[in-house]
């Protein structure tokens, strides 16, 4: 199914007909990308168009977070649905009209057009009120690392504004535009970080037996970590364990007193998990030991496991197939990337599905060389899917809070 039979077919002719100021706002916001807490231009333009819209607006959750509420008729019923506004600390390569004024950082993960469709149907939903109920408009900051929703969560969110579920929506590279994909159960992983310090003795190259040296005691750690997934663990359970930085050293002629190692465990699983961080610290300590060395283990909790109701899925595939029918409905794949999301669906019951952002194909000239991939230099998000993405959620809140 092409992007033009679509979008004509399936998608609210109303939101269809304001695409192009959707992708202008899509790409003012790119232009303007913001760390994590730190999105304060962009939390400002998503509270004034809100207000605009005459819909309630709270501000303050998890910093700069953002809560339209948005009620009709006369139900008890309520629901939410959640965008995520936070760049990354990326140098962009793109050099089209849009791209980041701010150096350093950039828009690579698609949240401006996360941010961009939920206010397209923020405007929908203000003035077509369809449905019997409450909407609660979640505008999360620092999902990249930060743990927005967490920071949401505990400053309130749920007893502020108590809906009965929580959707998600995620733009996904390589699937084709008018696709998603919703699956029940886990869809993406948990995700801890790790620290270790090795603690050897300094000394000068040329005379090593003075010394204990760090770094072939880090190469064999680092070489022994990769048996645990496939020698001390379940070979059905999926998991990741990746040595990402290594840190020891100024000089040529110098063996260093220190050498540090950090990374992140991804699993599925609490238990897998678990396991995984026992063995590191049995062999990390072990192998030191053997060379006559100490070292330190640190573990640092990141985002859970991200796990869909079957109910939820059940409704948002329903939405999801009067759209674009069944056949451009997918089987959501579970992926070992991290999403905090996740603890929203600790708390409440709800549904994360990917919408296709397509192959890259929608970047105009101008962009870098590199794939249109999630955290990658050169990506940009598919203007093409926003009137899509915005008719999903009015769609589904018309679904969940039917008129009776």
């Amino acid at each position: 199914m092409g992007v033009n039979e679509w979008s004509k077919l399936n998608v609210l002719a109303e939101i269809d007909a304001k695409a192009e100021v959707n992708s202008l706002l899509r790409r003012d916001i790119h232009a303007h990308p913001e760390l994590c807490f730190a999105e304060e231009r962009t939390s400002d333009l998503v509270a004034n168009k809100l207000a605009e819209l005459g819909i309630s607006v709270h501000r303050g959750l998890g910093k700069t977070g953002v809560v339209g509420m948005l009620k009709a008729g006369n139900s008890e019923r309520s629901i939410g649905l959640r965008a995520d506004m936070d760049a990354l600390p990326i140098l962009e390569q793109n050099n089209f009209t849009h791209a980041s004024v701010y150096p350093g950082k950039m828009h690579a993960c698609g949240h401006d057009g996360h941010t961009a469709m939920l206010l397209a149907a923020a405007d929908y939903l203000a003035k077509h009120s369809k449905f019997d109920g409450t909407v609660y408009l979640i505008f999360q900051p620092a999902e990249e690392g930060g743990g927005g929703a967490d920071a949401m969560i505990k400053d309130g969110l749920f007893e502020l504004f108590p809906m009965q579920a929580v959707y998600g929506m995620h733009n996904w590279p390589g699937i084709p535009a008018g696709q998603f994909a919703v699956s029940p159960g886990p869809v993406m992983a948990a995700f801890d970080s790790f620290r270790i310090v090795i603690r050897g003795k300094g000394c000068h190259a040329a005379l090593p037996h003075l010394g204990l040296d760090p770094v072939p005691v880090a190469a064999q750690i680092i070489m022994a970590f990769q048996t645990i997934l496939t020698r001390s663990a379940n070979p059905l359970d999926a998991g990741v364990l990746s040595v990402t930085t290594v840190h020891v050293g100024e000089a040529t002629n110098v063996i260093a007193d220190n050498c540090e190692m950090t990374g992140t465990l991804r699993t599925f699983s609490t238990e897998l998990m678990e396991l995984v961080q026992q063995r590191m610290q049995d062999i990390a300590r072990h192998t030191c030991m053997a060379f006559g060395m100490e070292c330190d283990v640190e573990f640092t909790k990141g985002y859970p496991a991200t796990v869909n109701h079957p109910e939820q899925v059940a409704l948002s595939r329903q939405v999801m197939t009067s759209i674009v029918g069944d056949d451009n409905v997918l089987e959501q794949l579970p992926v070992m990337g991290a999403e905090d999301f996740a603890f929203m669906l600790q708390v409440l019951p709800g549904s994360y599905c990917f919408i296709g952002n397509g192959e890259g194909d929608h970047r105009n000239v101008g962009h870098g060389a590199g794939p249109c991939m999630l955290h990658n230099a050169s990506y940009d998000f598919n203007d093409d899917i926003l009137p899509l993405g915005a008719t999903y959620w009015v769609k589904l809140v018309e679904a969940s809070l039917a008129v009776a």
